[in-house]
């Protein structure tokens, strides 16, 4: 195996220890997914607070029928809605809604906090110590 590979191997394993403790803590304190506090973050973060379905997809890396499911959940809990583009009624927004911002921000420090504990945690594994310390200077 070469270094490249190595190093690939263990970036994805730290990536894989990660999500699944982040996505744990979400859904356990907070009842949301990580896709979707994800995309309530994107949403907030856009002008308008709002993103087409395809760059939306491409925020949080998802397919476009994954994307749709995913905006149908933050609908039916009232944290997004979606909307026509005016200039191409072809094009549909996911727009966040003030409840949308609201609990992004509440479930914001939960994943903060589980983001330092999952990378702290990791940091006992010796191989993973570079991929962590990357992590951390980017």
């Amino acid at each position: 195996m070469s270094n490249d590979e190595d190093a690939w191997g263990r970036l994805l394993l730290l990536h894989t220890r990660v999500e699944q403790e982040l996505a744990k803590a979400l859904q356990r304190k907070h009842g949301i997914g990580l896709s979707e506090y994800r995309a309530l973050g994107k949403l907030a973060a856009a002008p308008k607070g709002e993103l087409r379905m395809q760059e939306l997809a491409e925020a949080v890396g998802l397919n476009q029928s994954s994307v749709s499911r995913m905006v149908a959940r933050l609908e039916d809990r009232g944290l997004s809605v979606r909307d026509l583009c005016e200039d191409d009624r072809r094009g549909v927004y996911s727009v966040i809604t003030e409840a949308g911002r609201a609990r992004h921000d509440e479930v914001e420090t939960t994943y903060r906090t589980t983001l330092t504990a999952a990378l702290d945690k990791a940091g006992a594994d010796p191989s993973l110590a570079a991929a962590i310390a990357s992590v951390r200077t980017a």
